[in-house]
């Protein structure tokens, strides 16, 4: 039995990762806001939902305190958000008011940090734990992004695995952060929907789904540092 801690698993990519990665006999603890799908599903995998506002500053001990002395060997932190004119031509760094590029920090950068500072202990109790951040190719060096909030705290989820990778060394947990490009969230797994139709959006969400089961099934001698994965479609391809 594996247990998961997934950040981020009531949409989107998280919601996949969710879905698809954890197998039967698995438990798997779901943090959002808002309920996620996959509660509903009944395949073997014991599912718990812990509701937070990462805004918060005490969620991170909230959901310390829910896992209590239950034991993570996988912790994936995919939560993440954008400045409400980022990505299209509307984008006015000027134009922005503090408080969202705050927002924004705090939720994709701070909370990152107190959230795996207060769950560090549950996954040392594993024989095998893994950390994963899900970061982008925003965030990767020549990156052209305007979204100066979005890209900053980006980069500083690079630079929290890059000192979380020499914390952790001495107890073989892996630190890996996967930094994607676009991904076709309008092609959900359930779709039906062809790799080529999601492939002309971006990054079909199986795609992500089995670079993480990959990661998850390394043992603990392998260090697995970053993997960059834009979008074919994209600039940096």
């Amino acid at each position: 039995m594996t247990n998961y801690l997934i950040f981020g698993a009531s949409r989107g990519l998280g919601a996949a990762l969710a879905t698809a990665v954890p197998q039967p006999d698995d438990q798997l603890w779901l943090v959002s806001r808002s309920r996620p799908a996959v509660l509903d599903l009944n395949n073997g995998i014991q599912r718990h939902w812990i509701t937070a506002d990462l805004t918060d500053p005490a969620a991170p001990k909230q959901i310390a305190t829910v896992i209590g002395e239950e034991t993570i060997d996988i912790l994936l932190y995919n939560t993440g958000i954008w400045e409400s004119t980022a990505f299209s031509s509307q984008y006015d760094f000027e134009a922005i008011d503090p408080l969202e590029n705050h927002r924004v920090l705090t939720v994709n950068l701070t909370a990152v940090i107190d959230c795996i500072q207060a769950l560090i202990p549950a996954v040392r109790r594993s024989d095998n734990g893994k950390i994963i951040m899900i970061g982008s190719t925003s965030g990767l060096d020549n990156a052209s992004g305007p979204e100066v909030a979005y890209v900053a705290s980006k980069f500083g989820v690079r630079g929290v695995a890059h000192a979380l990778r020499g914390i952790l060394r001495p107890d073989q947990i892996g630190v890996t952060c996967i930094n994607p490009g676009d991904i076709a969230t309008e092609y959900p797994l359930d779709s039906g929907a062809s790799l080529e139709d999601a492939g002309k959006i971006g990054i079909p969400l199986s795609d992500l789904v089995s670079v993480v089961r990959c990661v998850v099934s390394l043992s603990k001698y392998s260090c697995v540092k970053e993997i960059d994965m834009p979008a074919m479609r994209d600039m940096g391809a």
